[in-house]
């Protein structure tokens, strides 16, 4: 396996665990796979949606998210990477006003030092 082969492993890896430990709704978790300097770009206000930038400002995002969203569910429908850059291509469940409510999506991540250095979010519609 040559070096590029084994960052886009790694870039797997890394977003494989970062996805788990979102849908455990683990905070710390997480966190700890994200760089310091990490950006999230949200996916709402449409139609550009919020970006966060560093840890301080994303950990607040994710507490407020799944404390207001506590069956927030996000499944893989696929996952490519290409060196240190990963696309998911998901959808989003969760129960809304007393029924079961989804959205399609794509994440675009970017991977530095085995870390999520950004997670940029899109939706459908």
């Amino acid at each position: 396996m040559n070096d590029y082969e084994k960052n886009t492993a790694e870039t797997l890896s890394v977003v494989e665990n970062f996805n788990s430990a979102f849908n455990e709704h683990d905070v710390e978790a997480v966190m700890n796979l994200m760089t310091e300097d990490c950006v999230f770009e949200n996916t709402a206000p449409m139609p550009d949606g919020t970006r966060l930038e560093g840890a301080t400002a994303v950990r607040e995002f994710w507490e407020k998210f799944f404390t207001n969203s506590p069956d927030a569910h996000f499944e893989a429908e696929d996952i490519f990477a290409a060196g240190n850059r990963c696309v998911v291509r998901w959808i989003y469940r969760k129960m809304k006003d007393g029924q079961p409510w989804h959205l399609r999506g794509v994440d675009v991540f970017k991977i530095v030092e085995g870390k999520v250095a950004e997670k940029l979010a899109y939706v459908k519609g």
